[in-house]
């Protein structure tokens, strides 16, 4: 039911293109057989938009392909061939032409139509569409047929056809599955850390037959451009010019002569704002082009979330005869924004102000710089078909609960759907995408360069006209690590695979990028030093800077990952930069996730099923019983809890299991916590960095994983430290491990300075006062996206002696400010706190909590002393999160939380058994 309804909203996308003359069969709607020749037995219903382990699941071949090692149980079908076979379609005799409209193929076919060879494909991401019309002109009975072959073995053979590229050894990062590179493939079908290696095959897009009559076309994609006059992809647009609007439809059949473009922009409520025809009308090769200009002040601007609305228009475009009929009619919903990713020599003014010398990197929204607070996308599902609009509003809806303002959607998986944009736009999460490669180099031969380059093309142009789309990357980690790993491995070899690189990802993809639209920065590689100089003399600008720095500069944005656990806090360790768009460290999800694939038997931290579900480090093959790799990833969780928290040890084994989990969760919680709020403090010095979006946003199975939100959409505890640490406003204190030294911040990402009051408060576990003095300022001013120093001082200093294993500092801020966009003042408010000693021996005491329900809400107090990462946790069968939660309380301090209810299969019957945990449960024998 749930692959129907994404097959619904695609459907009513593309035939919004089309119009009432065209016949246009969705072959979603059709019988399908998915049958095997490497299996006669085989032979089940199958269904469009699908993948085979789906049909083959629902037609109960085979069990949840997710469920305890069927990752390894199921490899027979990712060996196989697989062939969908339609029944008889319904088609006209009388059409002048008849197409095969196919918007995503996974990945190699062979394509038969009335018994006919009609191509063979190779490009998951690519759209195809062939013209048909001779095969249906001899058919009685027109069938389509599509055998998928099998990836992995067509990957092995690639990479063994005579002079096909290679790469000095380890540069290639090998999960399961090998040889991804040379094939357009979504990369993390074959395996990665996070995720299994199914490698699936099917008609995972929505299909068509399109069949037209003369003198008319059918709208396959369309191109919307819209940037300010004069604009350029890597400078900052003029905010006081005009608009342009560049439209671009391709189109199958023929026009008729004397076509022109009318359009309309409408607003929500259907009023027209503008109308007329398009200027500068072309017509060539399949594509229609013209373009208007919207004059400066005529329409209202879209803004990310908490930085303005998200104003969206209609746009309506006709395409006309002379007779002034219409052609066919396409319509796009559309926002005026310009977004640009600031990578320009830092300025004399901003070197006068304190900033460091260098380049810039981050982002402008409609001219104006903001801290951008996010995590990274991956796929949500191992099968994209499974992946529903009513599935990521959930977790778009976690995104915004969790005070993010942008998604970066990871490299390696596919290219994002219509709707992911669709929701961005009217939510207002920028959505940094990336072009699909990773972790590897790729080949640069002619057939894959044109391969890519026809993948590229259409992806532009069908995403360009979102709002929400805030940038492109060519991929993912590769200059600040494939490069690298070149250099460092085979630096004779490194100008030949440095200028291979620069083949596909600058003069590939560059030249389509900045040939489709105007309004969007692009750079080759996500973590990146950026670009050096800019000629735009040539179609390809760019030159990038590499290690081309100067000394005592920072250039670009920065990728850590330290699994040492004994860094924890360690403030000379995180990676200064202007932007960090990854880090991150691996935690189990919570048992009720557990539950829901793997059997009670096996419920334990090290059990065979657990650990072979860890994929960190990788396996590095296909090996299925890769428990040395395992034991690494189980054991640095191991040692993290070990090292700083009470270690659990209960009777109850399952419970024990579920407060090691939790425990993981805590750990994951605090090294994400103390990096974000080092990276925001950077706004204020000299890196001036304006950005951190950590790894990961959401899992795609039930699995040790970076995520902050699970399969199901429950919220790990990071996910709602985050949350805390992205509200505007946050007060945080920085140790320097090292001399113990201590400074104290208030940072703001608000756009206008506020007014804020401080205040300092030290406790003993039991919740007493400690009377310890300290020389900090209570009442400052903090500027616009900025922070400002409270206390600098040396802990040492401060405790005069006092044991730091039962002393705590409480640091609450309180501030008078206004977001961006808004003449209203509001106070904001955080508080957060501080423990100088790990809290493994730091003096916990039972802080007494009290739980009581609440209509809609529920109440926590804290009766005994200072309750720790206080945790309300609800049973499987229910999806919620809680207001607040993974915070702590002070002895006497009550807290009301609410919650939101995402999905609920226990007709409200959760509530009864919500219970309360805090960090001192873990040293206790009974309960969880």
């Amino acid at each position: 039911m749930l692959r129907r309804s994404t097959q619904a909203v695609l459907a009513a996308a593309s035939l919004a293109s089309v119009a009432v003359s065209h016949q246009v069969l969705d072959l979603g709607t059709v019988d399908w057989t998915l049958a095997s020749p490497n299996f006669s037995h085989i032979s089940v219903p199958g269904k469009v938009p699908s993948q085979v382990h789906l049909d083959l699941q629902d037609a109960q071949v085979i069990g949840d392909p997710l469920h305890a090692l069927n990752e390894f149980n199921l490899r027979w079908i990712a060996y196989s061939n697989w062939t969908y076979t339609s029944s008889p379609l319904a088609l006209q005799k009388n059409a002048s032409s008849t197409w095969l409209v196919l918007n995503g193929l996974d990945t190699f076919t062979s394509i038969e139509f009335c018994g006919q060879h009609v191509a063979a494909t190779n490009n998951q991401f690519r759209q195809y569409y062939f013209d048909v019309s001779a095969f249906l002109g001899f058919c009685d009975r027109p069938v389509l047929s599509i055998n998928f072959g099998s990836a992995p073995i067509i990957a092995n053979a690639t990479r063994a056809i005579p002079g096909q590229e290679t790469w000095p050894f380890g540069v290639q990062q090998l999960y399961e599955f090998p040889n991804r590179e040379y094939i357009r493939k979504e990369q993390s079908d074959f395996g990665w850390d996070w995720g299994p290696a199914f490698a699936p095959a099917g008609i995972w897009q929505p299909a068509y037959v399109v069949q037209l009559p003369p003198q008319n076309v059918y709208v396959r994609n369309t191109l919307v451009d819209i940037y300010r006059e004069g604009q350029y992809n890597f400078y900052a647009p003029d905010q006081t010019k005009d608009w342009v609007l560049n439209a671009s439809v391709d189109y199958l059949g023929s026009l008729p002569l004397g076509v022109n473009v009318q359009y309309t922009i409408s607003d929500a409520s259907g009023e027209n704002l503008q109308a007329g025809s398009l200027s500068n009308v072309t017509s060539e090769d399949g594509r229609l082009t013209g373009s208007t200009s919207v004059r400066d002040g005529a329409v209202e601007p879209w803004w990310p979330v908490g930085m303005g609305q998200q104003q969206l228009y209609n746009l309506t475009l006709n395409i006309v005869d002379s007779s002034n009929t219409t052609v066919v009619t396409v319509k796009k919903r559309i926002g005026f924004r310009t977004i640009f990713n600031n990578q320009t020599p830092i300025s004399q003014e901003q070197i006068d102000l304190g900033v460091a010398p260098g380049g810039n990197w981050h982002f402008e929204i409609n001219g104006h710089e903001f801290y951008a607070k996010g995590s990274n996308f991956i796929p949500p599902d191992v099968f994209w078909p499974n992946v529903t609009e009513q599935r990521l509003r959930q977790l778009f809806d976690s995104v915004i609960d969790g005070n993010q303002n942008m998604l970066r959607v990871w490299s390696s998986g596919a290219y994002s759907p219509d709707f992911m944009y669709d929701l961005a736009d009217e939510m207002g999460i920028l959505l940094w995408s990336e072009f699909e490669f990773g972790c590897a180099l790729y080949p640069v031969n002619e057939k894959f360069l044109e391969n890519v380059a026809h993948e590229v093309e259409y992806q532009v142009r069908r995403v360009n006209h979102h709002p929400s789309l805030a940038y492109w990357a060519g991929g993912n980690e590769l200059e600040n690590l494939e490069l690298q790993t070149v250099y460092k491995k085979a630096p004779d070899e490194y100008p030949r695979y440095l200028a291979e690189y620069e083949t596909l990802f600058l003069d590939t993809i560059v030249p389509i990028l900045l040939g489709n639209t105007k309004s969007i920065s692009y750079s080759p590689s996500s973590t990146t030093n950026g670009w050096q100089s800019l000629d735009f003399s040539k179609s390809q600008p760019i030159t990038q800077r590499y290690e081309n720095l100067t000394a005592g500069a920072i250039y670009g944005n920065t990728d850590s990952y330290n699994y040492n656990i004994t860094q924890l806090g360690n403030l000379s360790r995180y990676p200064v930069g202007r932007f960090a768009n990854e880090f991150g460290y691996h935690s189990m999800p919570s048992l009720q996730s557990w539950q829901q694939a793997v059997a009670s038997e096996d419920l334990s931290f090290n059990s065979s099923v657990v650990m072979l579900r860890d994929h960190h480090p990788p396996a590095g093959g296909v090996n299925t019983s890769n428990f040395y790799n395992a034991s690494i990833g189980q054991g640095q969780m191991t040692m993290a809890v070990q090292k700083w928290y009470p270690v659990p040890d209960k009777t109850d084994s399952l419970a024990n299991f579920s407060a090691w989990c939790h425990s993981t969760q805590l750990f994951q919680a605090e090294f994400y916590k103390f990096q974000i709020e080092f990276y925001r403090r950077g706004s204020a010095l000299p890196e001036r960095q304006l950005g951190s979006l950590y790894w990961q946003l959401e899992d795609q199975w039930q699995a040790p994983t970076w995520a902050g939100i699970e399969y199901d959409g429950r919220w790990k505890v990071i996910h709602y430290v985050a949350k805390d640490v992205f509200k505007p406003v946050i007060i945080s204190a920085y140790r320097n491990v090292t001399n113990n030294d201590l400074e104290i911040w208030a940072i703001s990402d608000l756009w206008s300075s506020i007014s804020a009051t401080v205040n300092l408060t030290w406790y003993d576990w039991s919740g007493n006062k400690l009377n310890i003095s300290m020389d900090a300022t209570t009442n400052v001013s903090v500027g616009a996206i900025n922070g400002t120093k409270i206390l600098v001082s040396n802990l040492d200093t401060i405790l005069q002696g006092r044991d730091a294993v039962n002393a705590l500092l409480r640091m609450d801020v309180s501030a008078q400010g206004s977001r961006p966009n808004s003449n209203s003042t509001q106070t904001f408010t955080h508080t957060n706190w501080f423990h100088p000693a790990p809290l493994s021996s730091s003096n916990l005491t039972d802080p007494g909590l009290e739980l009581s329900k609440n209509n809609g809400s529920f109440t926590v107090k804290a009766t005994s002393g200072v309750a720790a990462f206080v945790w309300l946790d609800y049973p499987g069968g229910a999806v919620l999160n809680f207001e607040d939660n993974g915070f702590w309380l002070a002895k006497g301090e009550e807290k009301e939380v609410g919650y939101k209810v995402k999905s609920d299969t226990t007709g409200g019957r959760w509530k009864d058994a919500v219970t309360v945990r805090s960090l001192w449960n873990n040293a206790l024998s009974e309960g969880y």
